[in-house]
């Protein structure tokens, strides 16, 4: 049975090179990625989720004005489009997959708040229950959406400025080649904004 022979300075080295590495942020970049990772998770569950509700919101509506069929329809295609579009590890670090995950969804976002602001027109709708636990479910998805893009920006800050940055970029450079910088949510004037609805209706004069 070979013996392996270990000097006073092998075995100081090999103990103190793991806290070394460790002291020197060596571990930074992919934990810093897996949050990001995380944090994109959540958004498209968010996303998922409104998209889930959608159905049921647009067979409700449409028992109540079937005159917006054009609405209707647009709401219809926009989710269909924002659920296939194709997502998967890549797209975080793909400038134009990400650009056009976050387009499908804030096409989504656009023709969605339309539906809802036409249901001021129709009083027995707003009052119907079905649609206004839609409408606070739907309320507070746009809410959880904004939150959760909100954090996955913050990671993905928080993670390229390690790539960017001493000794983070030193590591990057050589145990983590294969590291990219993850694009972040960009907000929009109109699309950004979570659909307002609002049934207190128009201020009496």
């Amino acid at each position: 049975m070979k013996a392996w022979n270990f000097s006073a300075k092998q075995l100081l080295a090999a103990l103190v090179l793991p806290i070394f590495l460790a002291g020197c942020g060596v571990n930074a970049i992919p934990t810093k990625e897996e949050t990001a990772k995380a944090k994109w998770g959540d958004v498209q569950n968010q996303y998922q989720r409104r998209a889930d509700l959608i159905p049921n919101l647009v067979e409700t509506v449409k028992g109540y004005a079937t005159q917006e069929k054009s609405v209707l329809v647009e709401v219809t295609e926009a989710r269909a489009q924002a659920t296939h579009v194709s997502v998967d590890a890549s797209t975080v670090t793909d400038p134009a997959k990400f650009a056009q995950y976050q387009q499908a969804q804030n096409q989504l976002s656009g023709v969605l708040g339309h539906l809802l602001s036409i249901t001021e027109n129709y009083p027995d709708l707003k009052s119907n229950t079905n649609f206004l636990a839609l409408q606070s479910q739907l309320e507070g998805t746009e809410n959880r959406i904004a939150i959760a893009r909100n954090d996955y920006n913050e990671a993905v800050r928080d993670y390229n400025t390690e790539l960017r940055t001493f000794p983070g970029v030193l590591w990057a450079g050589t145990f983590y080649h294969s590291a990219r910088p993850m694009q972040s949510f960009t907000a929009t004037a109109d699309a950004q904004a979570a659909p307002k609805v609002s049934f207190s209706g128009p201020p009496s004069k």
